[in-house]
């Protein structure tokens, strides 16, 4: 039976490289299939009709910055063999220079990030409430995504314990519109003017410079637990949305309420959200740790991979439409207030189109880190609410950008040009590649014939809202409204199954126990009393400290089932499975089981005890057991054959799976290596049988994610 090779991702470059230094002078490297760059427009929104790669370095020599040809780049001009190096040395100068300016300040937040290409396709469902031309029917918009977390830096690892970001860059035909949310609906402030302090608590201690990428420590927790205006968003990623299992897997929010425009001036305001097609899935705390240890590109890795192999992940964005009524109050909860979310049950989400992600950056620095994000980038249809923490992002991420990417102009690098023909008279600056004409960049003017001229609403302008601002005080303060800082975290934590408040629970009692100052969680548990009294009583428990009172009593509330992760059943479309073979496996079955695993839509990698082909065959193995971990499958096969003493590596990737809940499946051997483990081969979650029967049994578990009953009281 013949068994085709399914793409493996991972390939380092478009073709195999020869095992001698190349000596024939060649064309670069064409980008491999997955990859492409920023489309080919001008600086000012112009397309350019130039084919892919025109703006890649070219030609077969190695060249000087200016074009000079180059004979040698090893060596340094120098006053003879032994002699010191000339100033005149140019080349040098020229190559250590740049080197030296080659990194750029790095975000304060959302250092670490990964990117891809996409598209969006609109399904034309918000029409009636937005003139916006990207949401009109079937309009297709080309995207950048950046996903980030938020407190480390661009060395640290992917899979801490930490908020995460989701941001779009949609090139519309009425220009540029940034969609810049998080993985979590709510903020830890409710005006920009704290952004400063929650930063500086988050990030690692001042003298130390340590913990790097977490907030176990104690600046943070002493913030978080005086300013409890923080408390609801800190319950959301001390729960499993703190550490996802994947960018693809993972719910986007806008955070803010927004206002949308429509034809005829109408107004209503929204909230934008994110569905991932394969479902909301975490990581557990346990594998967690392991992958930032065995891999702590875990994250960008594995959205890499899947676009390389095929398994696009995409999103359905959608509203919750609110009434545009004076007070900006919905059901009791208030729209401006960035600590509050609007449960799905009381207003469903409206889907308005689908995005896909199909390609991956061809250079990192490139797109990925010189993409710059602005929520004041919006298209005529969009407009901002009063939120103030909206309101001072406006002005906070424009100035961003022009401190990390060297002045005004940032917005001409090619991953940021707008795909929408521009004329805005801005002149100048660092970094200035456009071409403009005329004598005249101002208004008015008859010099240039008046040109460029203002836009009506017919000629699709961007027209602010003209909303009433109501007579006030100038003053210093907030909303009544916003000063209920518990009742909306209760609601998330028993919205919760069982097993995510155990998870809860957990987290709280790592983190607390890793701050030194008592004071510090006995009045972090103060305000965990004033959230769920069970809660408090645990974490307690776990950190040896008295239970509190809680000083404002929580409130009883309707659940809200949409925030749960588990219950429900998903595609499993791009989960990867391990088939651990042994010497002894037979190799027929072991690709039995990879063609039913392809066929399912997921991705097999062939495990065997070293690097090299299946024994018997000429398939490539794609780990071995020295590189290995159970923390990269979804799910493991155990295709071993062999009635020796398992390796012991194998029998720890069996027993990890277990723990972390993970669908097992196997034949042959299999028992023996479960019994290594010390796993008991009849727990739930554990499918025994022939290829075919086994791959069907793990699609079927893995709909679920976990196998979270194997934990669970049996009856």
């Amino acid at each position: 039976m013949a068994h085709p090779t399914p793409p493996v991702p991972g390939a380092p470059s478009a073709e195999p490289p020869s095992f001698a230094e190349p000596i024939e002078p060649r064309k670069p490297l064409p980008p491999k299939p997955d990859q492409r760059g920023p489309e080919l427009v001008s600086p000012t929104g112009t397309p350019t009709g130039e084919p892919e790669g025109s703006r890649s370095q070219s030609g077969d020599y190695l060249t000087t910055a200016q074009g000079a040809r180059l004979q040698d780049t090893d060596h340094s001009l120098k006053a003879g063999r032994r002699g010191p190096i000339l100033l005149q040395d140019h080349h040098l100068r020229e190559k250590i220079t740049h080197f030296d300016h080659e990194r750029i300040p790095e975000r304060v937040v959302h250092a670490r990030g990964a990117g891809a290409h996409g598209v969006f396709q609109s399904y034309g469902t918000g029409t009636g409430l937005t003139r916006a031309g990207f949401l009109a029917p079937e309009v297709e918009t080309p995207v950048f995504v950046r996903f980030s977390t938020v407190v480390g830096s661009r060395g640290s690892a992917d899979a801490v314990r930490d908020t995460r970001g989701f941001a779009v860059k949609f090139y519309t035909d009425e220009g540029t519109f940034d969609l810049v949310g998080n993985n979590i609906p709510v903020f830890f402030i409710q005006d920009a003017i704290k952004f400063p302090d929650v930063v500086h608590a988050a990030k690692p201690h001042p003298d130390r410079e340590i913990p790097q990428a977490q907030s176990a420590h104690d600046t943070f927790w002493d913030f978080v637990s005086l300013h409890t205006e923080a408390q609801a968003h800190t319950l959301w990623f001390m729960a499993d949305r703190g550490i996802p299992r994947s960018f693809r897997m993972m719910e986007g929010f806008g955070v803010h309420t927004f206002r949308l425009v429509n034809d005829e001036g109408s107004t209503a305001l929204v909230k934008f959200h994110w569905k991932p097609a394969l479902g909301v899935h975490s990581l557990v705390w346990e594998e967690a740790q392991i992958v930032n240890g065995v891999d702590p590109d875990f994250h960008r890795r594995d959205l890499a991979d899947a676009i390389e192999a095929g398994h696009f992940p995409s999103w359905e964005l959608g509203v919750q439409v609110f009434p545009d009524v004076e007070d900006e109050m919905y059901q009791g909860i208030d729209l401006l207030d960035p600590t509050k979310f609007v449960p799905e049950e009381l207003a469903p989400v409206q889907m308005l189109g689908r995005m896909t992600l199909n390609a991956n950056p061809k250079n990192y620095f490139a797109e990925t880190e010189q993409v710059a994000f602005h929520p004041g980038h919006l298209v005529p249809g969009i407009d901002v609410s009063n939120d103030p923490l909206l309101q001072g992002r406006l002005f906070s991420y424009l100035d961003t950008q022009i401190s990390r990417l060297g002045g005004p102009n940032f917005g001409q690098l090619p991953i940021n040009r707008p795909h929408a023909p521009v004329n805005d008279m801005l002149r100048d600056g660092m970094h200035q590649s456009a071409d403009y004409a005329g004598v005249a960049p101002y208004k008015p003017n008859s010099l240039d014939g008046g040109c460029p001229f203002t836009a009506g609403m017919d000629a699709a302008a961007f027209i602010d809202f003209p909303q009433a601002v109501a007579a006030g005080t100038k003053e210093r303060s907030n909303p009544a409204t916003f000063s209920d800082h518990f009742s909306q975290a209760t609601l998330f934590y028993r919205s919760l199954t069982a097993t995510e408040q155990g998870h809860v629970a957990g987290a709280y009692a790592f983190e607390l126990g890793k701050c030194y100052d008592q004071t510090i969680r006995e009045r972090q548990l103060a305000a965990l009393a004033n959230i769920d009294a069970q809660l408090c009583r645990t974490v307690a428990e776990e950190l040896g400290l008295p239970v509190p009172e809680a000083a404002e009593p929580p409130t009883e509330q309707a659940p809200s089932p949409a925030v749960s992760q588990v219950g429900q059943s998903w595609p499993v479309e791009g989960r990867v499975i391990g088939i651990v073979t042994d010497t002894a496996s037979d190799p027929e079955q072991v690709l039995q089981a990879r063609d039913a695993i392809t066929a399912a839509g997921m991705l097999a990698l062939i495990v065997a005890p070293t690097a090299g082909v299946l024994a018997g065959t000429d398939e490539a193995v794609q780990r071995s057991y020295a590189t290995a971990r159970s923390v990269e499958f979804d799910a493991v096969v155990l295709a071993t054959e062999e009635r020796t003493a398992p390796d012991p590596r194998v029998a720890v990737l069996a027993a990890e799976a277990f723990r972390h809940a993970k669908a097992i499946g196997g034949w042959g051997s299999a028992g023996d290596v479960l019994a290594a483990g010390g796993v008991d081969a009849a727990a739930p979650g554990i499918v025994h049988g022939y290829p075919g029967e086994v791959v069907e049994g793990l699609a079927r578990l893995l709909a679920k994610h976990r196998v979270w009953e194997r934990f669970m009281p049996q009856p």
